[in-house]
């Protein structure tokens, strides 16, 4: 089906320069959404007055954004408003599209439940009741993969539909590895470094080699300290990082709280196999036991996705496009009806 072009906003808490996959999944798709012929315009806390979240300061809020975000939606006047993030920011398109009786579509990026348990002590079963309120009016939640969806489902989500990912096999390739002066073989880690990542399993692992831990996060120092025959390198990007998770022998996902987890589609793409726990994200993304090995034993995973071929990984992801991601996104969004839009009293939009 061929979609006429559309203006689309996209609101969303999580945006540059934070690195992680929510930023980097909302980049790749307004790339793609305007090279498709779309005018996409990303609502963000940029430019706004924003404070660090508890316990992770490099992640910025914004503060009471409701009357900025209702007057730039308005100046957008969109064909379409889709949510990304349930932060401030959210809230407050959320707020308006309602106010206005407005279509809009959400994601389901992060499993905040888990995610917020792992930090502090509140029930999963208390936040999962705000997100079900949060996502309740929008026409579609689009979430990574089936299992996420199935798990929304039983927690009384409606209308959840799913919009995959993609990579970019042409900057993530095993043409160039870096040379680690390390003891072989070499695990690798990429990602955020934080305690909601589980990274602990894997660092505490009896491995043979050396283990790489590429990214940066809150716990960086704490880890650092503590496990020194660990290697932190720190943020990578581009050719740059390709050619150091391509200089690895396996990619370790350690993760238990991911909703997919884009960076095993680029460790792959980089001719590296995979080991990680049988949990939401490895699940849907490593269906073929020829590209990663999954077990509740992490060191075990370990060792035996070590014999993998890495040109059956590079394979695996060759057709995973962020164009196709792009076109699942784009089939679900949720375009206003004019008319109907119009005829929404000016008083709505103070009840």
């Amino acid at each position: 089906m061929i979609m006429l072009a559309m203006r689309i906003a996209i609101v969303t808490d999580a945006w540059k320069p934070q690195v992680n996959g929510v930023v980097q999944t909302l980049a790749r798709t307004r790339d793609e959404l305007e090279a498709l012929g779309h005018e996409v315009t990303m609502v963000t806390p940029e430019g706004r007055r924003t404070i660090g979240l508890p316990t992770y300061a490099e992640i910025r809020l914004a503060v009471f954004p409701g009357r900025s975000v209702r007057r730039e939606l308005e100046r957008l006047d969109p064909d379409c408003i889709h949510i990304a993030t349930e932060g401030t920011m959210g809230l407050a398109a959320r707020r308006f599209c309602l106010r206005r009786g407005l279509p809009f579509t959400t994601a389901y990026h992060t499993q905040f439940p888990e995610y917020v348990r792992a930090r502090v002590p509140i029930p999963i079963s208390w936040t999962v009741r705000l997100l079900r309120w949060f996502h309740g009016p929008a026409a579609h939640t689009l979430v990574p993969t089936p299992r996420v969806r199935e798990k929304l489902v039983r927690r009384g989500f409606s209308n959840v539909v799913i919009w995959s990912r993609g990579v970019d096999t042409e900057i993530f390739n095993p043409s160039v590895r870096f040379r680690y002066d390390l003891p072989g073989p070499v695990w690798i880690y990429m990602g955020r470094v934080s305690v909601e990542k589980n990274i602990e399993q894997f660092l505490s692992l009896n491995l043979p080699g050396s283990k790489v831990v590429i990214g940066d996060g809150p716990d960086r120092k704490r880890l650092q300290q503590r496990y020194k025959d660990s290697h932190f390198v720190g943020y990578r990007f581009g050719k740059e990082l390709a050619a150091h998770i391509s200089g690895g022998d396996v990619f370790v996902f350690p993760s238990r709280t991911d909703t997919f987890g884009i960076v095993l589609l680029e460790a792959m793409a980089c001719g590296l196999p995979v080991a990680a726990l049988p949990v939401d994200g490895p699940i849907d993304v490593i269906t073929s036991e020829r590209v990663g090995v999954l077990d509740e034993d992490l060191r075990s995973a370990c060792l035996r996705a070590l014999e993998l071929d890495r040109d059956d990984c590079r394979a695996f992801v060759e057709d995973r496009s962020w164009r196709r991601s792009t076109l699942q996104f784009e089939n679900y969004l949720a375009p206003r009806t004019r008319a109907t839009a119009a005829a929404q009293p000016e008083s709505s939009a103070s009840r």
